[in-house]
């Protein structure tokens, strides 16, 4: 089509075709006269002339030898991974179809979660006050220094004050607790303690 539309005489058409077939570079010109002797592919130029490089229309392929002694055949060596238990998968599938629920993965995320809440022991209420009472002091230590100990001193006292009253009363709740434990550990039902 494009042959066509630039108006190529069948001359020139053919010897465009030609050297497609042979895999030649397309000539600059085209010449108008038909000759009987090839015409040379790249005319000589004058060394002074700089000359584009032209690439050839055939690819360039590697021999096999030169493709062979590269990595490119060389494979990875096989290294086994950890394996999967293949009874426990069994049992999980089994589950999967009797019930339509994976209880495998319910059980271990209780699991979790238990492991979980026993790692994390309650916090001591008695430890906490003893520590709020610390913060207090130093808090009212630190504004003394300041200037400022007269403004907080009432309120960080009254605050103190509380929070020892709070410590008396989980201690005596400690205290009956232990004296009812050391009175049924003795089977006469007397206390441990001589004076009750």
């Amino acid at each position: 089509a494009m042959m066509e539309k630039s108006k190529l005489t069948h001359f020139q058409r053919r010897y465009l075709m030609d050297c497609v077939k042979r895999g030649d570079s397309l000539p600059l010109q085209c010449h108008l006269i038909p000759r009987k002797d090839p015409v040379p592919a790249e005319p000589a130029f004058s060394p002074a002339v700089c000359q584009p490089i032209r690439l050839s229309a055939k690819p360039h392929l590697r021999p096999a030898k030169v493709c062979q002694a590269g990595d490119a055949y060389k494979r990875e060596k096989f290294r086994p991974q950890a394996r999967r238990d293949l009874e426990k998968e069994k049992q999980r599938l089994q589950n999967i179809l009797a019930t339509g629920k994976d209880v495998v993965e319910c059980d271990v995320k209780q699991m979790l979660v238990q492991t979980k809440k026993e790692e994390i022991p309650e916090p001591d209420r008695f430890e906490e006050l003893v520590n709020e009472v610390q913060e207090r002091k130093e808090f009212l230590a630190e504004m003394e220094a300041l200037g400022q100990g007269k403004k907080y001193q009432s309120i960080i006292l009254t605050e103190i004050s509380q929070k020892m009253r709070e410590m008396e009363i989980i201690d005596k709740k400690r205290s009956e607790e232990m004296r009812e434990i050391m009175t049924k550990d003795f089977p006469s039902g007397k206390s441990f303690f001589p004076w009750q």
